[in-house]
């Protein structure tokens, strides 16, 4: 598979959190399929009841 390199904007409070932002966010990509994020975004943009569920299942 080949790699693409990206400029992203990331908001966050510190430096800190938004470097801890964009290794989540490459953690993921790296092992969910395009289908798979995809499908998470629109729950996460579309859905509260269920990202509010998976913040509780996740403790955070």
């Amino acid at each position: 598979m080949s790699k693409h390199n990206f400029t992203v904007t990331i908001e966050a409070k510190t430096a800190t959190d938004a470097e801890q932002k964009i290794k989540a966010l490459t953690a993921l990509a790296g092992k969910l399929s395009v289908r798979e994020l995809s499908k998470l975004a629109h729950i996460v943009q579309h859905d509260p009841v269920k990202t509010a569920q998976a913040k509780i299942y996740l403790n955070v």
